[in-house]
């Protein structure tokens, strides 16, 4: 299925808006978890209660062995990272409304590359009883991590059926039933793509929206949004310049 783009919009264009993010992003330290999310409030990137809520109820030292309150990437094996907390805010800002539908239920997020499971604890608490989060990521090692990790964290949000993590290629999306289009009504993408993926455009309901870093590896890299309208066409936005890294196959991430 191909979807016709028909507007592409560019925001927060200015170097000086960048440097500016940039700058309140990367003093967004804590000592503990309230204080990073206080931090990365104070600083204006948390705008919202219902994502400051999710990230206080995540605590990072579930999901990173070292620097879980350090506002910054950090690896977790297998040349993976777990995001920065000011990029991990970010993201939930620009899915807020679509994780959290007024009077929305059953509804579907799906989390590519999910790595150490923390974005996708922090979505499904931010969806509620509304639905549920998959997580899919494409090494084993990290799967099996990843599952471990949110049972530190809390129990039942496997258990509950509200998470799910499964090993696959995020770049084809994750579609079980082989219904092939209108699955999730968000998706994030945690590495960088040298081209949106049609499967995760395919995949993106009506009123749907798709985030992710598009680039090539090693250079800067654009955030991306993507949003599906209620005739099925999707809407381009630039968010900002980022640096994530590659979302590519398991065999070169390991090689």
């Amino acid at each position: 299925m191909f979807l016709r783009c028909i507007s592409v919009n560019y925001i927060f264009q200015s170097p000086l808006s960048l440097q500016i993010i940039r700058n309140m992003a990367w003093r967004s330290h804590g000592d503990d978890n309230n204080s990073l999310i206080t931090s990365l409030t104070t600083n204006g990137i948390i705008k919202h209660d219902d994502v400051k809520s999710a990230m206080l109820a995540t605590d990072r030292q579930h999901y990173t062995r070292k620097d879980a309150y350090l506002d910054s990437a950090q690896p977790i094996g297998y040349r993976a990272t777990i995001s920065a907390p000011h990029m991990h805010a970010v993201a939930l800002e620009c899915l807020r409304e679509h994780l959290n539908k007024t009077g929305g239920d059953n509804i579907a997020a799906l989390d590519v590359g999910s790595g150490s499971g923390y974005l996708t604890a922090c979505m499904a608490r931010m969806i509620g009883s509304q639905g549920y989060v998959v997580g899919i990521e494409h090494i084993p090692e990290l799967v099996e991590k990843s599952r471990k990790n949110l049972d530190k964290d809390d129990k039942n949000l496997q258990q509950s059926g509200h998470v799910t993590v499964i090993q696959g290629d995020g770049r084809q999306g994750y579609d079980p039933k082989g219904d092939k289009t209108l699955l999730y009504d968000a998706i994030h993408v945690g590495a960088a793509a040298d081209g949106v993926p049609q499967a995760l455009l395919d995949q993106l309901k009506i009123n749907g929206r798709l985030i992710l870093p598009v680039g090539k590896p090693g250079e800067t890299q654009t955030f991306q949004q993507w949003d599906k309208d209620a005739d099925g066409n999707v809407h381009q936005k630039y968010l900002m310049s980022v640096i994530y890294v590659p979302l590519t196959d398991k065999d070169v991430q390991l090689g």
